[in-house]
């Protein structure tokens, strides 16, 4: 009996987070670019995120003109739906000062574990100078801008 409530639970849990859903975006074969913006923030590829935030395979550098905040996300996790018009918000008024980076967990799950991704969203806020900082949940627009003026702009 207790295996049937655990197996139902898994299943509802599973379902309510949305499956195992996977979308596959074609590219656009006239403009092939593996950075994609979506309404201010910018979806990187680990290809660009070697180039735009930092070299994995050395000590850690970041290498940007601005501060920025990284979202390790997933299309299928309820959370991180919920967080991302807060980070929109964020991107719009912050442009010009900061980035918002999109990695998506599922279509490049090397760089996630070189973070020690564990559960998402998770959120890096990257100041110009220094470490990051580790954010792990959803949450609020106010304390996240309040962990981005924290962090980004130390």
């Amino acid at each position: 009996m207790k295996r049937i409530f655990i197996l139902i639970a898994c299943v509802a849990m599973f379902t309510a987070c949305g499956g195992n859903k996977k979308e596959v975006k074609q590219q656009d074969s006239e403009n092939p670019k593996s950075e994609e913006l979506v309404a201010g923030s910018i979806i990187l590829n680990s290809a660009d995120f070697t180039q735009k935030v930092a070299d994995l395979s050395k000590e850690w550098k970041y290498l940007g003109d601005k501060p920025a905040v990284i979202d390790f996300y997933a299309d299928w996790c309820g959370p991180c739906k919920a967080i991302a018009p807060h980070l929109e918000e964020i991107a719009k008024e912050y442009a010009g000062k900061l980035y918002v980076y999109k990695i998506n967990v599922d279509n490049d799950p090397e760089i996630a574990n070189a973070f020690n991704i564990r559960g998402i969203p998770t959120m890096l806020f990257i100041p110009m100078e220094g470490r990051y900082t580790v954010k792990v949940g959803s949450m609020e627009k106010e304390e996240l801008e309040q962990l981005v003026v924290e962090n980004c702009f130390k």
